[in-house]
């Protein structure tokens, strides 16, 4: 969610995909994003096609999967994709599935690129200053959902990979001092 406000922040039309209409709402009532398509109410396929009916520019993907693969075939000349993550696949008791619709990117001469955040850590600082000032002007929101003790550990891992959180999943560990 928060790389789709900071799109938002610089100019871009910003789509977002979630899980059930509540998400969807606060994506675009209170994030602010241009849509939001619900995988859970049909095939994202239709969504991309009925909200980007010009294709995709520019997609921020850490779910992989089917998603990826509906994204790939939207996407527009010299598109550019960016991978963070592969939520649907991390599980899997079989091979990881690559991308099916990767000969999009040769097509569209697109480019896909793999990130992690440490391959930033020296622009951190910079980071910390732009989403810190954009957080107290109020321009980006945050939603963490919390669960606490230790002992939740794996149902609220559970959680994460059910897409029941809604925002930030964090497990708050009580100090055992206090």
């Amino acid at each position: 969610m928060t790389v789709g406000q900071v799109a938002k922040q610089l100019g871009c039309r910003v789509v977002g995909i979630a899980g059930g209409p509540d998400k969807c709402r606060y994506v675009v009532d209170t994030l602010g994003f241009d849509a939001c398509i619900d995988y859970k109410a049909g095939p994202v396929a239709a969504g991309l096609t009925e909200q980007c009916p010009q294709g995709v520019d520019v997609y921020f993907d850490n779910v992989g999967g089917e998603i990826l693969d509906a994204v790939l075939a939207r996407i527009n000349l010299k598109a550019r994709i960016v991978i963070c993550g592969a939520i649907s696949q991390y599980n899997n008791t079989t091979p990881v599935r690559g991308p099916a619709n990767y000969l999009s990117l040769l097509v569209n001469r697109a480019r896909m690129e793999g990130m992690i955040v440490f391959d930033y850590a020296a622009r951190y600082p910079e980071g910390v200053q732009r989403l810190g000032a954009w957080l107290r002007a109020g321009a980006i929101q945050s939603r963490e959902h919390v669960v606490e003790g230790f002992d939740q550990f794996p149902d609220t891992l559970t959680m994460l990979f059910e897409g029941k959180n809604f925002g930030k999943l964090v497990l708050k560990i009580s100090d055992a001092t206090a």
